[in-house]
């Protein structure tokens, strides 16, 4: 059998147009062609998928039921797979206890260290954990925060509590605590909070001393506002109902825990040093910092504690992440440095004939960081495994063996090979990438003059140094720096200030059900034209009520779990996949049924389907470029580039008044191609009227802009300030990563 290559032969995943194929194996391989071409349905869906399940097959059943389940993909044939290693733009899950130590396992060999030498000693490595008893701090139990009462937005101190002055659920009027208080005849239920004396405010809220000290005495049991909220939704063991979850959201917040000031640990942990830090000290410095400082660590007999510690704090500084701490919450994390994150446990391994499985690892990267990016990637293939790769940046293709390009266009109109081949046979072809990448740098357009300014003023978040800055309105300014310069902080405490309709990197949720017609909020405006065409009920053509086939329950197919073996997805013998019942199949609208119109792509629809609710959503779908998608396609389908687009075609509604949108990296999964559509849109937003901010490190993007605010110098404590703010075609000939990268050719 011919090992040299992974042959595949009738791929059909997704938009895949039975596709044959031979990818090179030992190679590094760049996947390219326009978002929603198939790239990811036959790298992650076909290749790794195909990979994971047979790798699975290998284990015993017991096992078996306990791997994360691959499904098997639709292919004819596929051979000279190996182990696949997936490195994907999810951010990494956990919660609260997760931090950038635990998830790359350095707080391992960092708690290991402190219980071998450090003074004075505690006991095991057990004792630096802030996830084990014997560690944690008791008042916050490791969190390094505690959650507290918002007391501030109990009350409208100008409203009477049968006015409503309470504002938690259940203590209006009419609500099954306001009796408690409104009731008792201890407090003027009529008159505004504002005009109560302190004391009454006091005893209101808190009870206790201020409640003992009223003219009129409360009953024995009485409780204040607080200490019956939190004994309600903050000291209970009960799982708590969305309901509760969201009041918990509005009216508390999360404070420095005050005994451990956030360092997790017990006061007995918190006392041990090793070379004069504490544990939560190193936990706070930079990684390139720590990693410097771990190597003066000069004791023998835990060498290879230390050796193992430099090793992965060295791998997250050749990553571009020397910036970071071991103590930040991996929920804070961009996608970027997700993806960047789960590389760090690859790069000391030994394993070979593996293969990695890699999606757009430049995103989040500013241009002069896409170099150690490819350096990694480049250590991967080299150290005798296969290197796949989906990415649409020229300099990765340009270090790649082989480049394979799908398309020629997205959706039903891609999924076949147009190009195999070498970068510099890639430039001499004509195929989209091809074309994108010889045409010519577009002149920068005039400056659009600004309606405004609005300001941001001492912005301390993170990073920040006291940033004052003045977002002109009216036009599209681009926030630019090297990653973790401080851009998302600026643009949070941004948004925190003004008003913004945000669009950021959280991923499109997407379940069995949803589609872009569920996804756009436009099911109910179809439900009502057909049923004020056909005179029939609106529930009729709902497929979750009165006309969802029975046997299947509006799915269209039908699930059987087999446990350890991969579950079994059959269409509806009843429906025949077509979801509804015949009833309501038989109603018609311009010649389509219910269940036709999931076939029809965007495009169609907005001919089809004449309904102002139903063509404002679709026409924005359109206009960010997705109007070959079917309005019942499966999001679960769609690629990253597809999802971001259809996020932003959401969010950019229709407004009446002037409003702000911050948008970050819109260009994430983008063909170069697309991003001409792209700016299409952003330009509209601005002629209407509207002030766009971006954060972005696309060039094409940047120079189209009308304002320029780059922070830096570096990222982390070595950045956070303002480089520069103005026009872009005034930054130039500046000794800094984003002036250099504009002005190279």
């Amino acid at each position: 059998m011919d090992t040299s290559s992974i042959t595949i032969r009738g791929a059909r995943t997704h938009n895949l147009d039975g596709l044959d194929l031979d990818i090179p194996r030992h190679r590094l391989v760049v996947f390219a062609g326009r978002s929603g071409s198939g790239k990811s349905s036959l790298v992650f869906d076909t290749v790794a998928a195909e990979a994971g399940f047979q790798l699975n097959e290998t284990y015993p059943p017991f096992v078996r039921n306990r791997l994360p389940k691959w499904a098997r993909p639709e292919v004819d044939h596929i051979d000279g797979i190996s182990p696949v290693v997936v490195i994907d733009q999810r951010r990494i899950g956990g919660n609260a206890r997760s931090t950038v130590g635990t998830i790359t396992d350095t707080w391992t060999y960092l708690r290991l260290l402190y219980s071998r030498i450090g003074e004075p000693q505690v006991g095991e490595s057990n004792h630096f954990s802030f996830n084990e008893p014997a560690g944690m701090c008791p008042a916050c139990s490791g969190l390094g925060d505690v959650v507290v009462s918002a007391t501030e937005l109990f009350l409208d101190l100008d409203k009477s509590l049968a006015g409503g002055a309470v504002l938690l659920p259940g203590f209006g009027h009419g609500g099954y605590w306001y009796e408690q208080y409104a009731g008792i005849g201890v407090f003027d239920a009529d008159t505004p909070v504002r005009e109560w004396s302190g004391l009454e405010r006091e005893a209101l809220l808190h009870g206790g001393a201020a409640a003992a000290q009223l003219g009129r005495r409360p009953p024995e049991d009485y409780e204040g506002i607080v200490e019956r909220f939190e004994r309600i939704h903050l000291h209970t063991s009960d799982n708590l109902s969305e309901r509760k979850q969201e009041t918990i959201r509005r009216f508390t917040r999360s404070e420095r825990c005050a005994e451990c000031d956030g360092d997790r640990l017990n006061k007995q942990s918190r006392a041990v040093t090793v070379l004069g830090h504490t544990i939560g000290e190193m936990s706070r410095m930079e990684v390139t910092e720590l990693a410097a400082l771990v190597a003066t660590v000069d004791v023998p007999r835990i060498a290879p504690v230390v050796e193992a510690l430099r090793a992965r704090l060295e791998a997250m500084t050749t990553i571009g992440l020397g910036y970071l701490t071991l103590g930040r919450a991996t929920t804070t994390l961009s996608g970027g440095e997700s993806q960047r994150i789960k590389t760090v446990r690859h790069l000391g391994s030994s394993l070979v004939e593996m293969t990695y499985v890699v999606d757009e690892p430049t995103v989040g990267l500013h241009p002069t960081d896409v170099e150690s990016m490819i350096r990694l990637l480049a250590r991967l293939r080299d150290s005798g495994n296969s290197v796949l790769v989906v990415e649409h940046d020229p300099a990765v293709m340009a270090c790649a063996d082989q480049i394979v390009e799908l398309g020629p266009g997205a959706g039903a109109a891609g999924g076949r090979l147009v190009f195999q081949g070498t970068f510099t046979e890639l430039r001499a072809a004509d195929t989209p990438t091809a074309r994108a990448l010889a045409r010519q740098r577009p002149a920068e357009p005039d400056t659009r003059p600004a309606t405004g300014k609005l300001a941001v003023a001492d912005a301390r978040r993170n990073n920040l140094r006291g940033v004052c800055v003045d977002i002109p309105a009216g036009v599209l300014t681009v926030l630019t720096g090297v990653a973790g310069s401080g851009k998302s902080s600026l643009a949070a405490e941004f948004a925190a200030e003004h008003k913004a309709i945000v669009v950021d990197q959280k991923p499109v949720s997407a379940n069995r059900r949803s589609t872009p017609i569920t996804y756009t909020g436009i099911a109910p405006a179809i439900r009502k034209l057909f049923a004020r065409h056909t005179r029939a009920p609106v529930a009729l053509f709902s497929a979750n009520s009165e006309g969802g086939c029975a046997d299947c329950g509006g799915l269209g197919v039908l699930y059987t779990d087999l446990a350890f073996m991969d579950g079994r997805e059959m269409v509806c013998d009843s429906c025949r996949g077509r979801r509804f019942t015949p009833e309501a199949l038989a109603h018609t609208v311009d010649g389509l049924s219910i269940a036709d119109v999931d076939e029809l792509t965007v495009s169609q629809a907005l001919q089809r389907l004449a309904e102002p609710a139903i063509t404002r959503a679709l026409g924005r779908l359109d206009e960010v470029g997705l109007g070959y998608l079917r309005l019942g396609e499966s999001l679960s389908g769609l690629s990253g580039g597809e999802c971001q687009r259809l996020k932003i075609a959401k969010e950019l509604r229709e407004s009446p008044e002037p409003a702000v949108y911050l948008l970050d990296e819109p260009t994430t999964g983008l063909h170069p191609a697309d991003i001409d559509t792209l700016l299409r849109v952003l330009d509209a937003l601005v002629d209407d009227g509207h002030t766009v901010l971006v954060i972005e490190h696309n060039l094409e993007v940047i120079r189209h802009a009308d304002w320029l605010i780059d922070l830096g110098p570096g990222p982390g404590r070595h950045g956070g300030t303002v480089l520069f703010e103005g026009p872009v075609a005034d930054y130039t000939g500046r000794e800094t990563p984003t002036s250099r990268a504009l002005a190279a050719p």
